[in-house]
């Protein structure tokens, strides 16, 4: 499963990148606003640091001002990835700019039949927000298994990225089910590392090579 990183933070960016493990970038107009940075200046910057996909999102949410802001986005570097919404004019979109060899990923997914019209419309990613449903009363890990089942069925291409994600169990659950994509904030990521056993363990190891007076 790839790892993505859900922020518009340059330097949480970095610090991931150099860990090995980090395969792209999410961001959104809300974690823009966050950034306090100008958008197009952000993104280039990611793009920069990271070799894979950048999600950068449109604004608009009609088809043809749509295609007019991914036009400046995709210029901004090789790895940008179009974000649009899951509606009507943001799959006619997609359809259009997957047409033309760009990477597309449709956001905001709730169901598995708005992860059906993704596939048909060609998305490279579609987003479906585990978080968010947990939020409203749903288990968002069953619209994953959902999503995971209905593409395997037909074949589609498009991959599942996991966004909205909270814990370590959406990430343990997500790679259980299949998913091909997670993204989630870097404190989650680097939560993935701890473990208490882990901790006591190098503990343990250090005090005992203290004892023995070596060095390396």
């Amino acid at each position: 499963m790839k790892f993505f990183a859900d922020t518009a933070e340059i330097a949480d960016i970095k610090e991931l990148a150099a860990t090995g493990l980090l395969d792209g970038v999410t961001t959104n107009p809300s974690l823009i606003m966050k950034s306090g940075r100008d958008f197009h200046e952000v993104v280039k910057e990611i793009c920069a640091v990271v070799d894979g996909p950048v999600s950068a999102e449109v604004v608009a949410l009609d088809h043809p001002t749509m295609m007019k802001e991914a036009e400046k986005l995709r210029k901004i570097a090789d790895n940008v990835c179009i974000k649009v919404p899951l509606t009507p004019d943001g799959l006619k979109t997609c359809k259009a700019l997957t047409g033309d060899g760009s990477m597309v990923n449709v956001t905001l997914c709730f169901s598995a039949n708005q992860a059906l019209l993704a596939a048909k419309a060609g998305a490279t990613f579609v987003s479906p927000f585990v978080g968010r449903h947990d939020d409203n009363g749903w288990d968002g890990m069953e619209l994953i298994e959902a999503i995971r089942l209905i593409y395997d069925n037909y074949d589609y291409q498009t991959q599942i990225l996991v966004a909205s994600v909270r814990h370590g169990i959406h990430v343990l659950k997500a790679a259980e089910i299949g998913a091909d994509v997670m993204t989630a904030p870097p404190s989650v990521i680097w939560g993935l590392f701890k473990h208490v056993l882990t901790d006591k363990g190098i503990e343990s190891f250090l005090a005992d090579w203290a004892k023995t007076g070596q060095s390396i």
